[in-house]
């Protein structure tokens, strides 16, 4: 229902502004009626304008009032996360990786905003993979399943990616979505958490092939607080080899500050580290960075 944002802004909007000018009696008062009318105002133009703003869409509204479902169980708690796969099955191609990255772009843009790494980021995440064309791949944080199928189109023959993802119904929404665009074969997704006290690792060992030197490419998208120790378990793993890769995004937004300082000090030392300045999911006004790093090491 992409008529339902406007329709409420322009309700609230109308019904403020109708108490302001004595056309409604309201026991409220005007001070409470400006607050209320000129954000509404702003959201009904917006969604008219079609939705320049970021700040201002109902989604990334919606998305701030619900910053603490976010944080818990990384999705929005409006539903958005079921419905763009819906979307998905519905509008994309059966078998054709390539549209469902673009019904699912389509729908962060013009339905509700997303939390995946998105069409302006995403080449930056692709030129990484196509660079390293790895055999084995480690994603952190599945979310829909969107940048896994990114990675996917840029695999060596033969590659495999594994997305560890702790929610379980993330960890489904994903799977459903892969499994409809024809990835299931050469994507696997895991539930669980790689800080979880070796479960997850354990089976990534016994189930996935990850063993010493295997890993070419990993992709750090999850709670952002937990990219360093994250980094530091797959280390102590020896799962990487000299020239493997390490991307992770939002480092500047929400921001991965421990990360970044880590990977500046360790510049020429054990990794060399390109920061890449692109805005952040489907909006323009917002920059982040994604860090893209090659591992020294022997």
């Amino acid at each position: 229902m992409r008529w339902m944002p406007l329709a409420v802004s322009s309700l609230l909007a109308a019904v403020a502004l109708a108490g302001l000018f004595g056309v409604l009696a309201l026991p409220v008062p005007p001070w409470l009626l400006w607050l209320l009318a000129v954000p509404a105002a702003a959201v009904a133009l917006n969604e008219v304008l079609g939705k320049p703003v970021p700040f201002l869409r109902w989604s990334f509204l919606r998305m701030l009032f619900g910053m603490g479902t976010l944080r818990k169980n990384w999705q929005v708690g409006d539903g958005r996360e079921q419905r763009v796969v819906d979307y998905v099955l519905e509008k994309a191609r059966p078998g054709d990786v390539d549209d469902a990255i673009r019904v699912i772009d389509d729908f962060g843009w013009h339905k509700s905003l997303l939390i995946n790494v998105g069409d302006k980021k995403g080449p930056i995440l692709d030129a990484a993979v196509r660079a390293a064309r790895p055999k084995l791949v480690l994603e952190v944080g599945a979310y829909i399943g969107y940048s896994a199928l990114r990675m996917s189109r840029c695999l060596a023959e033969g590659g495999r990616l594994c997305s560890v993802e702790f929610n379980p119904s993330n960890a489904e929404l994903a799977r459903r979505i892969i499994t409809h665009a024809g990835a299931n074969d050469r994507i696997a997704v895991v539930v669980g958490t790689l800080g979880d006290g070796g479960a997850t690792i354990d089976r990534l060992t016994r189930e996935h092939g990850f063993a010493r030197g295997a890993l070419d490419l990993v992709f750090l998208d999850h709670d952002k607080e937990a990219y360093l120790t994250d980094l530091q378990l797959i280390l102590e793993g020896g799962w990487l080899h000299r020239g493997s890769v390490v991307v992770a995004d939002n480092v500047k937004f929400p921001g991965a500050p421990a990360y970044r300082a880590y990977m500046q000090a360790q510049e020429g030392k054990l990794w060399r580290t390109v920061e890449h300045a692109a805005p952040i999911e489907y909006q323009s006004m917002i920059q982040d960075l994604v860090l893209v790093s090659e591992y020294l090491a022997a």
